[in-house]
């Protein structure tokens, strides 16, 4: 079978939206294997470790939704997940104590409104850890065995 060539990088709730609709684990295992990046790692650990939580408050913040077409003017999760942890908490500390939570929140709504608005409302989830609540199927197992990791979320192999 000759290799699939990439046009574009698949928006990374479009590659959720496609775990959802995967009729089986084995499928959505495949699917995040083949999507495999730091970026989509990153936003599924903040999902699923309970060791990593938010430093922004829960909910949805009031940002104005990017309403522009898909490939114009908004940033990519994937490019943007570099700065994802100015807005964690590892084991209850912020992974950036010298930020001020303010600033903090500002930033995450600056971020939030350069998104898709697809990738933003995932965003919102992630931070909330509700992703397996919009993407059915999409489980800590799921997650664990795409990617090799072990109860504490750390890569086994």
């Amino acid at each position: 079978m000759a290799e699939q060539i990439k046009v574009r990088e698949l928006l990374f709730s479009e590659i959720l939206d496609k775990v959802h609709g995967a009729k089986n684990k084995k499928d959505k295992i495949k699917i995040l294997q083949d999507e495999d990046c730091l970026g989509l790692r990153q936003i599924l650990l903040w999902s699923f470790d309970p060791t990593i939580t938010s430093a922004v408050p829960s909910g949805t913040p009031p940002y104005i939704e990017n309403d522009a077409p898909e490939g114009t003017k908004h940033t990519l999760m994937r490019v943007e997940a570099a700065h994802f942890w100015h807005f964690v908490k590892s084991n209850g500390k912020p992974a950036d104590p010298h930020l001020q939570s303010t600033v903090r929140e500002k930033n995450f709504i600056r971020l939030l409104e350069t998104l898709h608005k697809d990738e933003a409302e995932l965003l919102i989830c992630v931070k909330d850890k509700a992703v397996h609540q919009k993407y059915k199927g999409l489980s800590k197992d799921v997650v664990k065995e795409a990617f090799g990791l072990n109860e504490d979320f750390k890569v086994t192999k």
